[in-house]
């Protein structure tokens, strides 16, 4: 597919990125539009956005996970427009279903408070999110072009080291310093400062109940890290567009 004008010659997938309030959401739907206008083929739009920008652009009266039709019949479309929004819990409980090692494993994440917390706040987790979605949706091959509306960022490619960041905290020494066994934190004089200071702001049981969660997490780290560097290669591929918006639309 070719949208705007020529310009995105066999591009399959498009991601939208910059900083918050400079309009991406809007360059994302107008992406979107035309090319579904000109080309014959099925388009998806994708936000991330919670504040429904995309819904409000788009003229809908619900957005959800589920893709939905949008009306272009004024316009003479050649193609189909359909949109969705990213809904981050159900994105990290998939993750967390399909990559944990055990049942067991599974559902103790899950019901994790430390979990619920942070998967909504790890670092880059919207941005890994939101490549995570589009690859379950080109798993599917249902679209010609898929455009992702991405997160806000301080750096506008944020959104490529997404995969990369998590890996990265895989092989970080602070998760090896969380994933340390009781006993052997007692006796690693390396890290036994850290712990007696953990210890006293956070209360013995809540650390207990943080290292059991990083410990559960650790056990991800093999699938999830192959399935990351799967995704680089993916958002590295010749087929994956980025458009950035660097300043206030005018």
């Amino acid at each position: 597919m070719s949208p705007v004008g020529g310009g995105l010659q066999g591009t399959e997938r498009v991601f939208v990125v910059g900083a918050g309030g400079v309009g991406k959401t809007t360059v994302a739907a107008g992406l979107a539009i035309t090319a579904a206008r000109e080309h014959p083929g099925r388009v998806l739009v994708i936000t991330v956005d919670p504040a429904r920008r995309l819904q409000s652009a788009l003229g809908l009266d619900v957005l959800g996970v589920d893709p939905v039709h949008v009306e272009l019949g004024a316009l003479g479309p050649a193609g189909e427009l359909w949109a969705a929004s990213i809904d981050m819990k159900r994105t990290w409980d998939g993750i967390i279903r399909r990559w944990a090692p055990s049942i067991e494993v599974r559902d103790r994440l899950l019901a994790s408070p430390i979990y619920e917390h942070l998967s909504s706040r790890f670092i880059g987790s919207y941005d890994y999110a939101a490549i995570e979605v589009l690859a379950e949706v080109l798993e599917r091959g249902q679209w010609d072009l898929v455009v992702v509306d991405t997160p806000p960022s301080r750096n506008a490619l944020d959104v490529l080291d997404a995969p990369r960041r998590l890996v990265a905290f895989f092989q970080s020494n602070l998760l090896r310093l969380l994933t340390l066994p009781k006993r052997a934190r007692a006796l690693s004089l390396a890290s036994r400062p850290f712990f007696v200071v953990a210890e006293a702001v956070l209360g013995s049981a809540f650390l207990e109940d943080l290292t059991t969660f990083f410990a559960d997490f650790a056990s991800l780290a093999g699938p999830l890290t192959e399935h990351s560097r799967r995704l680089e290669a993916l958002l590295a591929d010749a087929s994956t567009a980025f458009c950035v918006v660097s300043g206030p639309l005018g």
